[in-house]
């Protein structure tokens, strides 16, 4: 058991994915394919418990679905077996996604490391990794990550890459010098009409606890006393990740309707997460945000900052954010149209 824990990821599922050739693809057993309709395979669908990469995955195969296409869902938890059993079935026009994210880089290596398998394992089929923000570090091994991802990601002639902020588009272009590079802003940003509007009240706090963390406990305390001023003890606490995982689309549906549901019954949202961000926009709720530690808040900001609900702050500054508070406590919110910025998008379906 010990000696696992030494063994490189890579190794490892490349073990796990010689090993699942040879298995049953159960999972996909119910699949049903038709021959009328040309098909997306869906590869590294979120089926555990972050809502923002849940909300993408929901998110993406509704657009996919909107372009005219059977979408088929891999989740991340089933890749080797998804691979193994799309080769059986793919035909030439269909094509290849990959979730859209906050996945390329060396932040989370694994899912890095799933994605470039796939585009292996498919090299003469059409694939297109939905928005994401390019994270590879300055540091030696993220550097040493991104050389091999150059190399997997320029040796497919048919693959496009989707950035989902400028910062992200600029890294792509100057880096991935063989690939299409387009520009779209996240795809949760699709989303229409998610809740029912319905009376509001209180604040919701939607603070990171993990490794993109910026805020730490002082100012968060800070921003709890900030917001008691004027919403008293009328604050929830809501988090975009729960603890779980290998969840059923009927299981991961219900959880964003929960999310959409309490913020959308907030008069405010307080959140350093960039789907927290996402999910009050799209849920029509005022929403003070504070940037991670990488460009992928304030990158994704620029798209909706015109909507006027949703104000941004690079650090914690109180007189701004209680100036914030003021002025959106009394906003009519009101989507703004991003529809013709997925063109590029819709172009490559």
């Amino acid at each position: 058991m010990r000696l696992k824990q030494y063994i490189p990821f890579d190794l490892k599922y490349k073990l796990h994915f010689h090993k699942a050739k040879f298995s049953k693809a159960q999972f996909f057993e119910d699949a049903n394919l038709t021959n009328q309709q040309k098909k997306a395979f869906l590869f590294l669908a979120a089926d555990y418990g972050n809502l923002g990469d849940v909300a993408i995955t929901y998110a993406q195969t509704k657009f996919l679905e909107d372009q005219g296409y059977q979408v088929i869902e891999i989740p991340i938890s089933k890749t080797a077996e998804g691979i193994w059993w799309v080769k059986k079935y793919i035909q030439p026009n269909d094509i290849v996604t990959l979730i859209g994210g906050g996945n390329m880089g060396d932040l989370y290596e694994q899912i890095e490391t799933l994605r470039q398998l796939v585009i292996k394992q498919f090299p003469k089929q059409k694939i297109i990794s939905f928005p994401q923000t390019f994270d590879f570090s300055e540091s030696q091994y993220g550097q040493k990550r991104l050389s091999k991802a150059k190399n997997t990601y320029q040796n497919h002639n048919k693959l496009t890459l989707v950035a989902r902020e400028q910062v992200s588009f600029e890294l792509m272009k100057a880096n991935f010098l063989q690939n299409n590079i387009i520009q779209t802003p996240d795809i949760v940003l699709t989303l229409k009409d998610v809740i029912t509007q319905s009376h509001r009240q209180g604040a919701v706090v939607c603070l990171r606890d993990d490794k993109e963390k910026s805020i730490d406990n002082i100012t968060s305390q800070k921003i709890t006393d900030g917001l008691k001023q004027y919403f008293d003890q009328n604050i929830s606490y809501r988090d975009t990740h729960i603890n779980e995982s290998n969840l059923s689309i009927e299981a991961r549906k219900k959880a964003l309707n929960d999310i959409w549901k309490t913020f959308g019954q907030a008069k405010i949202v307080v959140t350093d997460r960039l789907h927290g961000m996402i999910f009050a926009y799209i849920t029509q709720t005022p929403c003070i945000v504070f940037t991670n530690n990488n460009h992928k808040v304030e990158g994704t900001y620029q798209w909706i900052k015109d909507c006027g609900y949703i104000k941004f702050l690079s650090t914690f500054e109180e007189e701004k954010f209680k100036q914030y508070l003021i002025e959106l406590q009394s906003i009519q919110p009101k989507l703004i149209n991003l529809d013709s910025l997925y063109q590029p998008l819709m172009k490559e379906l």
